[in-house]
C-alpha cells in the first residue's frame, strides 16, 4: 500500500529533508495547480527565461554579479564555469530558493521576486546534491512529488510510468532508493523533476561525482529526453564535454557572465589551434616567444600555452628560432577548454582554485563555518 501524502512529509521532515525542498513543497500544497502544457501564453511569449542584471551578495561576498541573458524556450541553455563562479546561486535565484540583491528575473513569464508560487508551479528542480528519500522506493518518492505538485491520481499514475520508463527505471520502481546507485539515482531525479510536465527543467551539475561511464549514461538520457519532451532546459557544469550538448552556452567566472554563444561559435572565435610548451626556462620562453614572434604566452598546468594559426606549419620554425631548450610540444584544436582560457586568460582548473580562496578569504563564509 502506498503510503498517504501526511505520512510522506512527516517521514521526510522526520529524517530532516532539505531545507529547499520543503520551502517549495510548502508553497505547493497551498494549492498548486498541475499547468497545461499545451497553453503556450504561458511561456512567456517565447521567452522561457529573461534574466536582466541579476546580483547576489552574501556580506562582503558577490557570489554574482550583472547577470544578463535569456534563454528561447525549447532550447537547452549551459553555464560553464569553475567551481564557486556563481553558477548554483544564479539557478537557486532563478527558482525562488533565493532572493536577489538586486536585478530582476522573470522564468516561464513569472517574476522570482513576486510571483514565486506561479514559477515554482512551472520549473522542474535536479539538485547539485540528492533530495530523493532513501527509505522510501522510487515510486513512493515521485507519488509523493506528484501530489506536492497536485497532479490529479490517475493521470500521476500514467505520468509516472512514462518518466520512469524514460530513465529506464520502471522495473526498479519497487525498489528502495537506499539500495540504488549514484547514476540510477540521478536518473531518478530527474524523472522526478519532470512528473508533473515542468515548463523549465533546471539541472544543476546534473553528473557531479558519477564515473565517466555513468555520466555518458545519464546524458543519453537527457538527449532522449530533449527529443521526447517538448521544455526548455537550463544547467549547470564545470565539464567541457557536458557543456556541448548545450543549444548555447554562458561562461561565467568570477560571479560574471563573460561570453554567450553556441559550442561551435565559441570555438570557431579562438580561430588559432592551441600549442602546449614545456620548456626548461619557462620565464624565458614567455618573454622570447613575445620578443621574436610576437606571442602572447600564458603559463598553466606546468606548461606554456599559446594560440597561433597553422600550428602545425609553426612548430618546426618554432624548434629553428628559438634558443630555449624545449622538452616537449603538442598541438590541438580550439576546444571549449580553449575558449575559457581565451576569454578569461586561465584554465578553468586556475579559476577553480582561485575561486576557492575568494571564498575562503570571505569574513561572510568563515563566520558560516564558524557557526
Amino acid at each position: 500500500m502506498v503510503p498517504r501524502l501526511p505520512e510522506l512529509i512527516g517521514h521526510s521532515q522526520r529524517r530532516g529533508a532539505a531545507d529547499s525542498v520543503e520551502i517549495m513543497a510548502t508553497t505547493l500544497r497551498r494549492g498548486a495547480r498541475t499547468i497545461d502544457r499545451t497553453d503556450e501564453s504561458e511561456d512567456g511569449g517565447g521567452t522561457a527565461i529573461e534574466v536582466v542584471d541579476l546580483t547576489r551578495r552574501f556580506g562582503d561576498l558577490e557570489a554574482v554579479r550583472d547577470v544578463t541573458f535569456e534563454v528561447p524556450s525549447g532550447e537547452t541553455f549551459g553555464f560553464l564555469g569553475p567551481n564557486g563562479a556563481g553558477k548554483s546561486t544564479t539557478i537557486s535565484m532563478l527558482c525562488t530558493l533565493l532572493r536577489p540583491t538586486s536585478g530582476t528575473a522573470k522564468v516561464a513569464g513569472f517574476d522570482v521576486r513576486t510571483e514565486q508560487a506561479e514559477v515554482r508551479k512551472r520549473i522542474g528542480l535536479v539538485f547539485q546534491d540528492t533530495t530523493l528519500d532513501d527509505y522510501l522506493t522510487a515510486e513512493e518518492n515521485l507519488r509523493f512529488h506528484a501530489e506536492l505538485y497536485g497532479v490529479p491520481r490517475g493521470q500521476a499514475i500514467h505520468r509516472l510510468r512514462e518518466v520512469m520508463e524514460m530513465v529506464g527505471l520502471w522495473d526498479r520502481r519497487d525498489g528502495l532508493v537506499r539500495t540504488f546507485s549514484g547514476g540510477m539515482k540521478r536518473r531518478l531525479e530527474i524523472a522526478r523533476g519532470l512528473l508533473h510536465s515542468p515548463r523549465v527543467l533546471f539541472l544543476d551539475e546534473p553528473t557531479v561525482g558519477l564515473d565517466p561511464q555513468t555520466r555518458a549514461h545519464i546524458w543519453s538520457y537527457i538527449d532522449e529526453l530533449r527529443r521526447r519532451e517538448r521544455i526548455t532546459m537550463f544547467l549547470t557544469t564545470h565539464y567541457m564535454d557536458e557543456a556541448e550538448h548545450c543549444d548555447r552556452i554562458a561562461i561565467i567566472d568570477n560571479a560574471r557572465i563573460v561570453v554567450i554563444d553556441t559550442p561551435e561559435a565559441l570555438k570557431a572565435s579562438v580561430g588559432s589551434d592551441r600549442v602546449q610548451l614545456h620548456t626548461d626556462d619557462n620565464d624565458a620562453a614567455i618573454r622570447a616567444l613575445s620578443e621574436r614572434f610576437g606571442l602572447d604566452a600564458t603559463l598553466s598546468e606546468g606548461g606554456l600555452t599559446f594560440y597561433v594559426p597553422g600550428g602545425e606549419q609553426f612548430v618546426p620554425r618554432l624548434f629553428a628560432e628559438l634558443d630555449i631548450p624545449i622538452s616537449s610540444v603538442s598541438i590541438t584544436r580550439p576546444t571549449l577548454d580553449d575558449v575559457f582560457m581565451n576569454y578569461t586568460g586561465r584554465t578553468i582548473r586556475d579559476a577553480e582554485a582561485s575561486a576557492s580562496d575568494r571564498m575562503a578569504a570571505s569574513p561572510w563564509m568563515r563566520a558560516a563555518r564558524r557557526r
